[in-house]
């Protein structure tokens, strides 16, 4: 069987808070790889360490230590600029809470997707994610599934091969939330690496690999035998 090839590679990350008595360890020596098409799910609870070693990967925080290498090169040793285009290009983000810009309207902020200015993919987009007539309504008008959906689609228009997501259903219903699911389903079914973020371990049965945190250590990486359809997730 031919091997998978490794997108991301990190390699004994170490990031701490504090100094003295109070040091805490966010990530202690953590070392994973994300392969070509994983749906990879990082599990674990609050304080895990999942969601900033999510954030270490898509090089929006810095480690005390370690490696992240990407196509050969070690994004850590990246200049600001360097990791500018590194978000821009590779990695496409999908988080709780949207983060879409609200006094902007839905097609605005897909537009404006760093790395991407094709208003006609904008619109295919809005339309894949089921929010065709929406684009003149500004995200507060939006229900929450609505507004993730948005994010998703924002994500898509840059084109990244790899999606991070971080508790993308966390700040929805449970119908919201499966939508949510069976959109990302789509996308890694048609090619997209997708690493998920989530406290949840029944969306983790979606995945072909899991990797379980606590304490900002990985204490369980396994291969998925039994993969779940979003529709069949419940929690």
């Amino acid at each position: 069987m031919e091997e998978k090839r490794v997108l991301i590679e990190t390699k004994n990350l170490i990031k701490t808070y504090g100094e003295g008595e109070g040091l805490m360890y966010a990530l202690n020596d953590v070392s994973v790889k994300v392969y070509e098409h994983d749906f990879l799910v990082i599990l674990g609870g609050s304080g895990s360490g999942k969601s900033t070693l999510l954030n270490m990967i898509g090089g929006i925080d810095k480690v005390d230590k370690g490696e992240i290498i990407v196509e050969g090169k070690d994004i850590v040793k990246f200049n600001d600029k360097e990791l500018t285009l590194y978000r821009r290009d590779t990695v496409g983000f999908v988080y709780q809470f949207f983060n879409l810009i609200n006094d902007i309207t839905v097609f605005q902020n897909v537009i404006l997707a760093p790395g991407s200015r094709d208003k006609e993919k904008a619109m295919e987009l809005l339309k894949r994610v089921g929010l065709e007539g929406k684009e003149g309504k500004f995200p507060r008008q939006l229900s929450g599934g609505q507004q993730q959906r948005v994010a998703i689609a924002r994500a898509l228009n840059k084109n990244s091969e790899i999606l991070l997501c971080d508790e993308p259903t966390g700040a929805l219903d449970d119908i919201s939330g499966k939508q949510v699911l069976k959109l990302l389903e789509e996308i890694h079914n048609e090619g997209k690496t997708i690493v998920l973020v989530t406290h949840t371990k029944e969306i983790a049965g979606m995945a072909n690999r899991i990797i379980t945190m606590k304490n900002g250590v990985v204490v369980k990486e396994e291969e998925n035998k039994n993969i779940v359809k979003a529709e069949e997730v419940v929690w």
